[in-house]
């Protein structure tokens, strides 16, 4: 037993649960008080293990900083034994016994591997969601791993930024209420297979200009308050163990930097009192922003609230000279530390440093059938119906079906960016899933057809390490033709690499590379009817795809499952039932594009199909998206009918409600929408707000009443102070399958 754990336990038995608060700051202090200032720095130093890069790999003695407790935390050790023999040093070795946090990007499942985020945010299931990142956890905790660096609550409105892949969408509601269910399923009651999650990016890193990673962010207060702060806010109070701080700016200060933003809003306005991490080397880059030296960015990290430095050694080199010199206070570096502690103390680490390093878990917890129906079934429900004409999809089982596309009969891609648990080889490729699915039933024929790029220079940036075969496009192409001819329907399996999103994978086209263009026209001309499976990590511009391919599904990336749930829904076995969470572009000149804008004094009504001059529009494309926010299809249809206002709505002002009818020939599963539009207020407010969401599920033949309440809270808004503002007056409310397709009504609320 370590001397820390002695202290634990003797605590436990004179303390009614060792969960209290109260037994933590008793333990908290009395360890404290116990170590030197050198021991209190090392608590706020984190070092990558070097096992999985997310930046640039430093040169750490990871063992010696630990076994001289000058190791607060470790992110990125790959293997439970490894992380076992650090927990070691921490533990056996140290003054005080103190552990280890073992940090990494479980991002969208372990081994396991679900949707990317984005996905999974179409699906607008929180069960599923919350199921999904409790597996996560489990996996995770099961190969040594603490702390998850998820979930992302950045809201992005330009789907060049290639981190929209690992967010929830533009909406803020959806994102705060998806944000609260992966927080539920990674910590649960933090046993031991759950993980501490660390909220990121805070804050407004999703609005860098122009869509490039890691750029300058500047916006209004009142327009952080209103659009992008509340998912921050709503995972604080949601009990998030951690928060990671962004790169950007905020008001012209970096956020590791900002007072106004950690201290201020998150700490005082929010009471949020868990530890804040920065993102990787972020004090050092403040001294690029032009702050000053690392001595002065490492003081004013501190001063506003930056608990743990990752991988800047700018805390351990910095802070005892601050001290001596007076520039920060012990109370500064206690207030780190105790918060870091407190997080130790929460995952029950100081009760048994070796919790999540049981081998036998390694047989037990990792990809299990359980688990690959899970990510599976929450696969299919991501998966966007953009386009069924003719009634196409379904497809049957029969005939010859050619299968052709770059990202056909590739395994590695399918789980998307940041899945830095996975196992590629335990994974089925679509042509693979597509042979098991069809049974010997129909032929599958089979050609790649062409690369991701023609420029072999810009197909190796975009694969990033996950290699795709190089072949000859015009040979290729040929192929895929002479194929194409023999069969009854076409499949192609095209769009980005899984690389292609993600961090550091900003785009400046977000079209369908080129030479998959040339390959899918000519596939196209063949007269054969033609299926896009569309992979991607973002919205992507698909205007000719939507004008000219007959059936198109936004298959997005979907984990360690995606072959056969694809397969799942193109052959009928389920329905689709995903809905975009970010608006889909006609045009790159369009972006930025989202359905909560706020009305132009000179506004173009929805609809109109020519140009108006000296009104809010484009001389050479309408403003119209492709596809609006909330869109998707299945395989029935869906009629909304009899909007009204009821007030026998309990704990609410009063509820809307409406009659939704399944009118087509099949069982499907629709995302009723629910939108609220200020008409008239103290200051603009957008043409339409999400407020509400459900999955209801119908028969053919059968109608339901969805209703939504109303509530003081959903009519309000911030102001530039972030103080909530409720103004009487009138009120349209909308219920539909998608922002642009609604019934109406309106109240005069008193």
């Amino acid at each position: 037993m370590n001397k820390v754990t002695a202290l634990a336990v003797a605590l436990l038995a004179t303390s009614p649960s060792f969960a209290q608060k109260e037994s933590m700051d008793v333990f908290v202090s009395d360890l404290m008080s116990k170590m030197t200032v050198d021991e209190k720095i090392g608590q706020l130093n984190l070092l990558p293990g070097g096992d999985i890069t997310t930046g640039a790999v430093l040169n750490s003695p990871l063992a010696k900083l630990a076994a001289e407790g000058k190791l607060g935390a470790v992110l990125n050790v790959k293997g439970q034994e490894k992380v076992r023999d650090l927990q070691e040093q921490a533990v056996k070795k140290s003054r005080l016994g103190i552990p280890l946090l073992i940090g990494q990007d479980v991002i969208h499942g372990n081994q396991t591997v679900f949707p990317i985020p984005l996905a999974q945010s179409c699906s607008w299931d929180l069960n599923a969601i919350e199921e999904g990142s409790r597996i996560a956890a489990k996996e995770a905790t099961a190969q040594g791993i603490n702390w998850v660096y998820s979930p992302m609550v950045d809201i992005s409105v330009d789907p060049r930024w290639g981190r929209v892949a690992e967010g929830y969408g533009e909406d803020v509601f959806l994102t705060s209420r998806i944000g609260e269910a992966a927080i539920r399923g990674y910590q649960g009651n933090y046993g031991k297979e759950n993980a501490m999650a660390c909220v990121k990016h805070f804050g407004l890193y999703g609005a860098v200009e122009a869509g490039r990673d890691y750029n300058t962010v500047d916006m209004s207060r009142t327009r952080m308050f209103n659009q992008y702060l509340p998912t921050y806010e709503a995972a604080a109070k949601a009990g998030a163990g951690s928060f990671m701080s962004s790169f950007n700016l905020v008001d012209f200060v970096p956020a590791t930097c900002n007072k106004w933003l950690l201290d201020d809003i998150l700490r005082k306005k929010w009471g949020y009192d868990n530890f804040v991490v920065t993102d990787y080397g972020s004090i050092n880059e403040a001294v690029v922003h032009g702050l000053g030296d690392v001595s002065v960015t490492t003081e004013l990290a501190l001063k506003a609230g930056t608990d743990m430095d990752m991988c800047s050694s700018a805390y351990i080199a910095q802070l005892k000279s601050l001290l001596e010199s007076g520039r920060v206070t012990m109370a500064d570096i206690d207030n780190a530390c105790r918060r870091v502690l407190e997080a130790k103390y929460k995952l029950g680490l100081f009760d048994d440093p070796y919790r999540f390093c049981e081998p036998k878990r390694l047989k037990t917890d990792l990809y299990t059938a359980e688990h690959r129906k899970a990510a599976r079934d929450m696969a299919a429900e991501t998966f966007v119906l953009l386009k069924n004409e003719t009634n196409l999809l379904p497809l049957k089982k029969q005939g010859k079906i050619a299968l052709i596309g770059p990202l056909a009969d590739n395994r590695s891609n399918m789980v998307g960016c940041w899945s830095t648990g996975d196992t590629p080889e335990l994974y089925s490729t679509l042509r693979e899933a597509m042979a098991r699915a069809v049974d010997g039933k129909a032929q599958i024929l089979f050609a790649q057809g062409c690369n991701i790029y023609a420029d072999n220079a810009t197909q190796q940036g975009a694969t990033h390490g996950r290699p795709i075969d190089r072949v000859d496009d015009k040979a290729a192409k040929d192929e895929a033709l002479k194929i194409a001819k023999k069969a009854d329907v076409i499949v192609c399996a095209m769009g980005e690499m899984a690389e292609m999103s993600g961090e550091s994978s900003s785009r400046s086209d977000i079209s369908l590379p080129d030479v998959q263009m040339d390959l899918l026209k000519a596939l196209v001309a063949t007269g054969k009817p033609v299926v896009l499976l569309n992979f991607s990590g973002r919205p992507t511009i698909m205007t000719w795809e939507a004008e000219n391919v007959p059936a198109i599904l936004n298959v997005w990336f979907g984990g360690s499952e995606a072959g056969d749930a694809i397969c799942d829904v193109i052959f009928g076995d389920k329905t689709p039932s995903g809905h975009l969470t970010m608006t889909m572009p006609k045009a790159l000149g369009q972006i930025p594009i989202y359905y909560n804008h706020h009305m132009t004094g000179r506004p173009v009504e929805a609809g109109v199909k020519e140009f108006r001059k000296f009104a809010s529009n484009y001389i050479d494309i309408r403003n119209e998206p492709l596809f609006p926010f909330g869109y998707g299809l299945t395989y029935t249809t869906f009629a909304y009918d009899g909007i009204g206002i009821a007030s026998d709505a309990k704990d609410a002002l009063f509820s809307v409600r409406a009659t939704l009818k399944n009118t087509g020939s099949r069982e499907a599963t629709e995302v009723v929408q629910f939108y609220i539009r200020d008409i008239a207020a103290s200051i603009a407010r957008p043409v339409k707000e999400l407020k509400g969401f459900q999955r209801v599920t119908l028969a053919p033949g059968e109608s339901r009443e969805v209703s939504f309440a109303v509530t003081r809270e959903m009519l309000s808004f911030f102001d530039a102070e972030g103080n909530s503002v409720f103004e009487p007056g009138e009120f349209e409310f909308m219920i539909g399958g998608n922002s642009r397709d609604v019934i109406r009504t309106t109240k005069t609320v008193e």
